[in-house]
C-alpha cells in the first residue's frame, strides 16, 4: 500500500475575480498529523472543502490509500473515511448529543429508532475517547468545548481514515488542549490521519508530525516539524521576516481615570462579584483567567448586554448607565463579541453593509433621506484596506470571507464608529499570524491616539505581549492585578487558579 494515505496534486479553484487554489499539493502520510498553515485567504479552508466534497475544484486530482477518487459530495467523503471538523460549529441546536452525533444513521428496530442501542452506542464511543459529555442534553445548552468534544467524536464514529481538524483547539482550555492531543496521538495509533489546521503556531510543532505551508493559494513547501524552526515557519507563511510577534509600544497611557467599574455584581447564574478596576486613556487593559471565570460576561455587562444587581460605571468622573447596547454606543463604548459567527457578522450582507452597521448614522448625520453611497462606501474602502482586508469587493457577501478577515472588517466596524472604549473580547481568535500583527499595530495605533482598550484573551503571549496591565479573574471574582511588564506565564495562572471552593467560603 502507498505509503501515503492521501495525495492531491495540482488542485485549482477559482471564483468570480479571485484564484482560490492554484496548483495546490498535499500528501499526507498514513498514521500520521500533517499541520496545514498559513495566512488567512492563503486557501487552506477551500483546499479542504475541495477535499471533503463542499466546492469542485476547476483541475487536479486527489487519491485516498492508491487510489484516485472523485468526491462530489461530503456524503461521498464520509463513506470514503474522510470526515471534517469544521471551524464554526454547526449542530443540530435542539437535538440531544445522542442524536447530533448519528444524525442520519439511527439505528431502528423495524421503523422505530432503537433509542436503547444508540444510546449504548454513543456511551462506547465517548468512554472510548474519554469525554463526559451529558447526553440527553440539547446542544444549545452545551459550552463551547462540549460541542468541539461533540464534533470529534461524530468524526471519528464513521470509521474515517482521514480527520480534518480546522481549528480545533480555538475554544479549548489549556487541559482540554492536553486532552485532544491526547485523543489524537490515539487515532494515529489506529493508523487514522489526521489533518491538522490552527493558528497557535506553538501548538503545531507539539502535535505535528508534518508542515505544509500555503500561501496566496499556492504551495509554498512542506517541512518535518522537527527540521523548522518558528521563526521559519513564519518567514514561509508571510512571504518575509517578522522581527517581532508584537509590535513595541508608541506611546505610554495617561494618567488620566477614563472609566471606574466600581463593585459591578451580576447574580444572573452566579456569574461575577464585586469586580472593581480603572481605566486610563491611552491604555490596554488585557483581562486573563480560564474559561469559566467569567471574563466575557463580564465586558457583556460592562457593554449593557447583561444585567447587574449592583454597581456602577464612572466616565470622566460622571456616572453613567449602559442599560442596553444602544446606551453603550451612545456613551462611547464598543464591542467586539467573543463568537463573531454568531453575535458579530450579519452573514448574507455585503462586506459594506456589515462595516457599515453601527455607523450609519453618524456617517450619515441622519437616518433618512439621501445617503451619500460613494462616500460611505469610500470610508468602507479605506478602513478595510487599513486593516488589509483580502475581498474581492466591498459588495461581496461577508459570510464568503475567511474568519480572519471577518474578524478585521467587524473590527473595521468599531473604526468607523470610532468608540472611545473599544472593548475587545478575543481579538485574535481563528487569525492568522500576519493578521494578528495588523490587529496588534491597530491596537497600539488606537491607543497612542488616546483610546482605551479592554482586551479578553486567552492567549496568554498575547495577553502578556499587548497589554499595559493585567487584571486576572478566577471563579467570577478579580483575583489579581500585575503590570504586564513584569508579569510572567505563572504568575497570570496563579491568580487564574487562586480562589478554590474552600478559599472562596473562606472569603
Amino acid at each position: 500500500m502507498d505509503k501515503y494515505r492521501l495525495k492531491i496534486s495540482n488542485i485549482s479553484k477559482s471564483f468570480p475575480g479571485v484564484q482560490a487554489l492554484d496548483k495546490v499539493k498535499l500528501e499526507v502520510k498514513a498514521g500520521s498529523v500533517h499541520a496545514l498553515v498559513g495566512e488567512n485567504g492563503a486557501g487552506k479552508s477551500t483546499l479542504m472543502k475541495c477535499l471533503f466534497g463542499l466546492y469542485h475544484p476547476d483541475e487536479g486530482s486527489i487519491e485516498v490509500d492508491g487510489q484516485p477518487v472523485d468526491i462530489p459530495d461530503p456524503d461521498t467523503a464520509l463513506k470514503m473515511g474522510i470526515s471534517m471538523i469544521h471551524q464554526e460549529l454547526n449542530p443540530i441546536p435542539d437535538r440531544n448529543v445522542i442524536d447530533n452525533i448519528w444524525a442520519g444513521r439511527f439505528e431502528k428496530k423495524g421503523i422505530v429508532v432503537d433509542e436503547t442501542r444508540m444510546k449504548q452506542k454513543t456511551e462506547a464511543l465517548l468512554n472510548d475517547l474519554g469525554f463526559n459529555l451529558p447526553l440527553e442534553k440539547n446542544a444549545r445548552y452545551l459550552s463551547v468545548s462540549s460541542l468541539q468534544a461533540m464534533e470529534i467524536a461524530k468524526a471519528v464514529s464513521y470509521d474515517s481514515r482521514v480527520i480534518i481538524m480546522d481549528e480545533p483547539t480555538s475554544s479549548l482550555t489549556v487541559s482540554e488542549t492536553r486532552h485532544l492531543f491526547r485523543i489524537i496521538r490515539n487515532l494515529k495509533k489506529k493508523g487514522i490521519s489526521i489533518i491538522y489546521i490552527s493558528h497557535k503556531l506553538e501548538e503545531i510543532f507539539e502535535i505535528a508530525d508534518e508542515i505544509t505551508v500555503m500561501r496566496d493559494g499556492r504551495y509554498i513547501g512542506k517541512w518535518e516539524a522537527c527540521d523548522i524552526t518558528l521563526d521559519d515557519l513564519i518567514r514561509q507563511m508571510v512571504g518575509h521576516s517578522m522581527e517581532q510577534r508584537f509590535p513595541a509600544p508608541e506611546s505610554k497611557p495617561s494618567s488620566n481615570i477614563l472609566l471606574k467599574v466600581e463593585n459591578f455584581t451580576s447574580e444572573e447564574c452566579h456569574s461575577f462579584e464585586n469586580i472593581n478596576f480603572e481605566l486610563c486613556n491611552g491604555e490596554i487593559l488585557g483581562i486573563g483567567g480560564l474559561v469559566g471565570a467569567q471574563r466575557t460576561e463580564l465586558v457583556e455587562a460592562v457593554f449593557g448586554l447583561r444585567q447587574i444587581s449592583s454597581g456602577r460605571l464612572i466616565m470622566n468622573g460622571h456616572e453613567i448607565h449602559n442599560g442596553c447596547s444602544k446606551d453603550a454606543i451612545h456613551n462611547g463604548f464598543a464591542l467586539l463579541t467573543e463568537e463573531r459567527r454568531t453575535t458579530g457578522i450579519i452573514p448574507m450582507l455585503s462586506v459594506s453593509d456589515n462595516a457599515l452597521a453601527v455607523a450609519y448614522k453618524k456617517l450619515t448625520g441622519n437616518t433618512i433621506g439621501y445617503i451619500n453611497q460613494k462616500k460611505l462606501g469610500n470610508k468602507v474602502e479605506d478602513v478595510c484596506k487599513e486593516l488589509d482586508v483580502r475581498t474581492a469587493g466591498m459588495n461581496s457577501l461577508i459570510m464568503n470571507l475567511s474568519g480572519g478577515n471577518q474578524q478585521k472588517v467587524l473590527i473595521g466596524r468599531w473604526l468607523l464608529e470610532d468608540s472611545d472604549i473599544l472593548i475587545l473580547d478575543e481579538p485574535t481568535r481563528g487569525v492568522d499570524v500576519g493578521a494578528k500583527y495588523e490587529i496588534y499595530k491597530i491596537m497600539r495605533r488606537l491607543a497612542k491616539a488616546g483610546k482605551a482598550i479592554i482586551m479578553v484573551s486567552s492567549e496568554m503571549p498575547e495577553l502578556i505581549g499587548m497589554s499595559d496591565r493585567i487584571i486576572v479573574m478566577c471563579e467570577g471574582r478579580l483575583s489579581g492585578i500585575l503590570d504586564a511588564a513584569q508579569a510572567s506565564q505563572e504568575q497570570v495562572m496563579r491568580y487564574a487558579t487562586r480562589f478554590t471552593n474552600k478559599a472562596k467560603e473562606a472569603l
